[in-house]
């Protein structure tokens, strides 16, 4: 505690003399004045200023609007999260359904599933609209989370199958969110047996092992599981360091432990009823095809349900060696012969699950997508032992797991204590939704589509929800850069997007929002508008003519959680006050909010999630 205060009062004092320097003597700096929160309070007690909501809000949402500043302000990180956790999922499969019941001989894109995304991310469905459905739930949190295990459990419309199949690939969204704050291991399990994921890692179909054919079981289900899903190439520590032996990394597993999952995972295909027990791939092409409007005997799409098993096609005879480590339930990590398809694929699962890599594993990959790219050590053995144990006896509990990243020290004040390591990279499309949250787009008509919603949207942003080019997402967990972050030996996955097209296309299409898609100024195109997306910057419009210097600290609230630089705001008030009534007349207010919300979301400081 005395360090704490000492560090506290250093800040303070080194702030003080500054402050006490004669004015032409200071430099604006290019770091936010500090305030050493690292004190007596616990991590969990604030947030303390509309400063720390918002960065709450930044790592916790798509992005903080001023009502959730005020709302967080007012019940407190407990409260708050206790609220989002009870918060039922938004759906896109109804919405779809929605939208087909307006013209079902209509063909849906996927882009209709693009939009319904946009939708609950943005947080812009109106449920009080005669005909619109009540879907808008305010699930920010748990939309969040459900977008961060969208970037670890892979699929993609890039498969050439999926790409015509947005009710599959809603689907498997709808997954990831209800399940987003339930057990990993039910999660795992659904995201097994889902038919997205059993076309795009070709598990659906997967048979046993017939020499006289040459056919052996498909290993690619097997191998990313493993690889992506759970454990990871390498054992690690529970603070998911690199195990060492020698000076060197130990492997997780090796080619007999993917064959052994692969057998274990045989048998499964498309879940139709009246097809016998035996027939594969299942009776006729019009009920293997699994797209609507050919449905089973409950009337349900069978893309909404898990796969099912097929006995004659399971590999029930052999051996399996999966994977050994201390307390595996396995002696050996070898699962013995005579299970049926259902009993084998649990038993690979939970031995999966019970790995001591998952805890730090996937702990470290949600920090990632939440929080900063380089956590601590410490950071992750901390969340770690939530996963392993979430207080009650109960391993894999996602929802304490998510509490634990958010609420930790190091995801509070991390960008004090570690200014020159803390902080990721902003995925491009998050910088899109903080804009339309923060202005509150909203459309005549409720729904979106506009320019967010067209097929190239990824060649604006490099990245579109499940448009992933491959199952190693749009970025790699373990990206270096080359240059000072390779150098440091740091890592920087959303780096791998920023390449010589989105860099030039990202900043091109943030302005096509804020310039020509806002309540005060959308004539840069003559298509409709009921459709479109405006944002609503009318208000701030007479702020910034009059006071353009609290428009700044404004938007550094909202927009930056009070971490912009003295640097960073000198240059912004030297670029409004240079824009004038004499030169834009009626239009100064409005321009200057253009102009700064362009300079701000495209400013390196905004860039980087601090």
């Amino acid at each position: 505690m005395v360090a704490g205060w000492l560090r506290r009062w250093s800040a303070w004092a080194a702030t003080a003399l500054l402050a006490a320097l004669p004015v032409h003597a200071q430099t604006p700096s290019h770091w936010p004045d500090a305030a050493f929160r690292a004190g007596f309070e616990a991590a969990s007690s604030g947030p303390d200023t509309d400063a720390d909501a918002a960065r709450f809000l930044a790592q916790a949402t798509f992005g903080a609007t001023e009502a959730d500043i005020e709302h967080l302000r007012a019940i407190g990180y407990e409260a708050w999260l206790a609220e989002q956790f009870a918060i039922p999922a938004t759906k896109q499969v109804p919405y779809m359904d929605w939208v087909r019941s307006l013209d079902p001989d209509a063909y849906l894109s996927d882009n209709v599933r693009l939009e319904a995304w946009n939708m609950a991310a943005a947080g812009t469905p109106d449920p009080s609209r005669p005909g619109f459905p009540a879907n808008a739930r305010g699930d920010q949190l748990r939309q969040r989370v459900a977008f961060a295990l969208s970037e670890i459990f892979v699929v993609s419309e890039k498969n050439g199958t999926l790409a015509y199949q947005p009710w599959a690939l809603a689907s498997y969204y709808d997954l990831l969110a209800e399940r987003a704050f339930g057990n990993y291991r039910d999660l795992l399990e659904g995201v097994t047996l889902h038919p997205a994921m059993g076309v795009y890692l070709s598990m659906i179909g997967n048979r046993r092992a017939d020499p006289e054919l040459n056919i052996r079981p498909d290993e690619n289900y097997a191998r990313e599981v493993m690889q992506l899903f759970s454990v990871g190439l390498v054992q690690l520590e529970p603070d998911g360091t690199p195990t060492l032996v020698g000076g060197a990394t130990v492997p997780t597993y090796g080619q007999a432990t993917v064959r052994g999952f692969a057998a274990a995972f045989t048998g499964w295909i498309w879940n139709n009823t009246g097809c016998g027990a035996d027939t594969y791939p299942c009776c006729t092409e019009e009920t293997y095809t699994w797209c609507g409007p050919w449905a089973n005997a409950d009337d349900r799409p069978i893309w909404q349900l898990p796969m099912q098993p097929v006995e004659a096609f399971h590999d029930a005879t052999s051996d399996k060696q999966l994977l050994d480590y201390p307390g595996a339930a396995l002696p050996g990590g070898v699962l013995m012969h005579g299970g049926d398809a259902q009993a084998e694929m649990q038993a690979a699962l939970d031995n999966l699950f019970r790995h001591p890599n998952v805890g730090p594993f996937v702990a470290t990959r949600l920090i990632q997508r939440l929080v900063t790219s380089n956590p601590s050590p410490d950071y992750v053995r901390r969340t770690a032992a939530v996963f392993a144990d979430d207080g009650s006896g109960v391993r894999g509990n996602l929802q304490a797991l998510v509490r634990a990243i958010l609420l930790d020290p190091e995801a509070r004040y991390g960008h004090w204590q570690k200014p020159t390591t803390f902080g990721k990279l902003r995925e491009p499309l998050l910088k899109n939704l903080h804009l339309w949250r923060a202005f509150q787009g909203r459309s005549q008509s409720g729904r979106i589509q506009n320019l967010s919603t067209w097929p190239w949207i990824e060649d604006w942003y490099g990245q579109a929800p499940l448009r992933s080019p491959s199952v190693f997402n749009f970025f790699q967990p373990a990206y270096r850069p080359p240059g000072a972050i390779a150098a440091q030996g740091l890592v920087a996955p959303e780096f791998q997007i920023l390449n010589d097209s989105t860099i030039v296309a990202t900043p091109n299409q943030l302005f096509i929002h804020l310039f020509c898609y806002n309540v005060l100024n959308h004539q840069c195109y003559t298509e409709s508008l009921s459709d479109t997306l405006l944002m609503d910057i009318q208000a701030d419009a007479q702020l910034a003519a009059g006071n353009p210097a609290a428009l700044v600290d404004a938007y550094d609230r909202l927009l930056m959680a009070g971490q912009m630089s003295p640097f960073m705001r000198s240059v912004l008030l030297t670029r409004l006050q240079a824009m004038t009534s004499a030169e834009l007349g009626e239009n100064l207010g409005r321009e200057r909010v253009q102009h700064v919300l362009y300079l701000i979301v495209n400013s390196p400081e905004y860039s980087i999630q601090k």
